[in-house]
């Protein structure tokens, strides 16, 4: 409960901008990732009419980016860069010259579909426009560049270029990654080979190369125009894969495919860590130390009772310290045990009783130490509502809970000590509906005592609270059970609902679940195989207690799979 990881910094080089952009915007591109369209790709069922419809398009795309390609050249004003921009336009006239032949090296015959669909006018538009100096998108100036400013479109164009590409080379490379290297069965694989290629990763970097060569002179302001026509661009893209017409059922968006007259979601989550980035207990910590008074200098008791700021920061410290120190103890104690090889839920529910005497332990000492006591619950809610939640993790709720026809209903379960700090982190966001399981602080008028009141203190507690709720939610109908969390004490919950999804990297979650039996599987693979059983036998069952969890590394993977884009 004490401590956890802070968020992580990416470092990029200097100067560069195309890298930085496609890292802050890969979140939305993972909507392309997890469409209908690109899983049934990835699966090998795709009907082969909407694969040619998607390869026909290409053509429009290269059209539109020779063209680009040329007004770049014309605008740029170094040699050096002319050749550059030059060399990328002889790799994309090259490939639409020998379209057809490749696309008869897959194994099809290209129809003569010259129509554009309506998603590719949107961004051969829109890329043209940036090419010509005008831009109409959204949060993009209508005009940005005037006469005398000519050398900076064509930074503004391959800023518009390079999402495109570095998609296509995101999305193939996640596809090779479930293809199995020796199986030339999948009708896709030479399509998914030459966009995985290192030949086109090549081309993307070059692309990415020239953004950021052309881009070194650019203002601040100007290098916002970039930024927006990057993001424009993907939006875009997403929108292409998106509306791609196939003829399949799908597994996914869940929230789509998903018929509430006979089956309704309910979606359980854990909250530190999984929602945040700080676990709930250094906050409370850091109020408690902010708000601390001072040590009277004549060493007397000051009128609050409490413990002076600097005891505080010594008394959390060595919390923390043992809280951390005795729980790996406490799992390298289970890992002594001897490893399974068939998934053993009894036996890792029995070895976690040893967690819930930790944590019963460590809970314990932190009531008694009294660094809980003094805490005002206006300090507290202020806190939870400026609390920071994981990238997409409040947009992903806010969706959910505003599908009228869905009529999703969420839980929190948490070992936090202090519910209100997590009804106030949602309530700053319209999310009141969430329902919040947790410990409580006690209050004298609205003064913490220093007391807790344990309502889910263990694993185990966290699957009881789980079960209740779903046997009174049973009540009403079947449900299906979606669990997301991030931590040991979440293990239980994640492996008993019919789709357990962990986020983040949580090495003990890791180790104990791999002893005991249990396979960790990415989303998207896990998908892709769902999608193949759903083909093979018409149908598609989610059931918990199967021993396979999903791994995600984002909140944004999680919003692709149950709402979509």
């Amino acid at each position: 409960m004490l401590g956890g990881p802070g968020p992580t910094s990416v470092v990029v080089d200097e100067g560069a901008i195309a890298r930085p952009f496609w890292i802050k915007f890969r979140s939305d591109s993972v909507l392309a990732l997890y469409s209908p369209f690109v899983l049934c790709l990835a699966s090998g069922d795709l009907n082969s009419n909407a694969f040619l419809h998607f390869v026909s398009q290409d053509v429009h795309f290269l059209k539109a980016f020779a063209l680009a390609y040329e007004l770049a050249e014309d605008c740029a004003d170094d040699d050096d860069d002319k050749s550059g921009i030059r060399d990328l336009r002889k790799r994309v006239v090259q490939r639409l010259k020998s379209h057809d032949t490749l696309v008869r090296e897959w194994g099809f015959e290209l129809p003569d579909e010259k129509v554009s669909s309506d998603a590719t006018v949107k961004y051969t538009d829109f890329l043209l426009a940036a090419a010509s100096g005008r831009v109409q998108g959204e949060n993009v100036p209508g005009k940005i560049a005037t006469p005398f400013e000519r050398t900076k479109v064509a930074a503004y164009i391959l800023g518009a270029i390079a999402p495109c590409m570095r998609l296509y080379s995101s999305i193939s490379r996640e596809i090779q990654a479930v293809l199995v290297p020796a199986d030339n069965s999948h009708i896709y694989k030479k399509w998914v080979d030459s966009y995985s290629s290192e030949t086109f990763e090549e081309f993307a970097l070059q692309v990415e190369d020239m953004v950021d060569k052309l881009s070194i002179s650019l203002t601040g302001e100007e290098l916002k125009v970039i930024e927006k026509l990057y993001y424009q661009a993907i939006k875009l893209e997403v929108e292409f894969f998106a509306t791609q017409p196939i003829s399949l059922q799908t597994i996914v968006p869940l929230a789509r495919v998903l018929d509430p007259a006979e089956r309704r979601l309910t979606i359980f989550c854990d909250f530190d860590l999984t929602c945040t980035a700080f676990d709930s207990s250094a906050i409370l910590a850091e109020i408690a130390i902010i708000t601390a008074p001072k040590a009277n200098s004549d060493g007397s008791e000051t009128q609050l009772a409490r413990m002076s700021s600097a005891d505080l920061r010594s008394t959390w410290g060595v919390l923390s310290t043992q809280y951390t120190e005795e729980f790996e103890q406490c799992i390298e104690s289970i890992m002594d045990s001897r490893k399974v090889e068939n998934f053993n839920y009894e036996g890792l529910k029995k070895a976690l009783e040893q967690v819930a005497e930790f944590e019963k332990r460590a809970n314990t000492r932190v009531v008694n130490s009294g660094v809980l006591k003094g805490l005002h619950l206006e300090d507290i809610k202020r806190a939870g509502q400026r609390l920071i939640l994981q990238e997409g993790c409040r947009g992903f709720f806010q969706k959910i809970v505003k599908n009228d026809t869905l009529k999703t209903l969420v839980h929190v379960l948490s070992y936090s000590w202090c519910g209100d700090l997590i009804r106030s982190a949602f309530s700053s966001g319209d999310l009141d509906e969430l329902k919040v399981h947790a410990n409580e602080l006690t209050y004298e008028e609205s003064v913490t005592t220093g007391d807790i009141v344990m309502k889910v203190e263990s694993p185990m507690e966290k699957l009881q609270d789980f079960n209740d709720i779903l046997n009174e939610c049973n009540s009403s109908g079947k449900h299906l059970t979606v669990y997301i969390g991030g931590s040991v004490g979440d293990l239980l919950c994640l492996l008993q609902a019919d789709i357990g999804i962990v986020i983040g990297s949580s090495s003990s979650l890791r180790r104990l679940g791999d002893h005991f039996g249990v396979s960790f599987v990415p989303l998207f693979s896990g998908l892709v195989k769902k999608q193949r059983e759903l083909v093979k036998d018409g149908s598609c069952n989610w059931k918990g207690l199967s021993g396979i969890l999903y791994t995600v590394s984002s909140w944004a993977e999680i919003h692709a799979f149950i709402l979509g884009s």
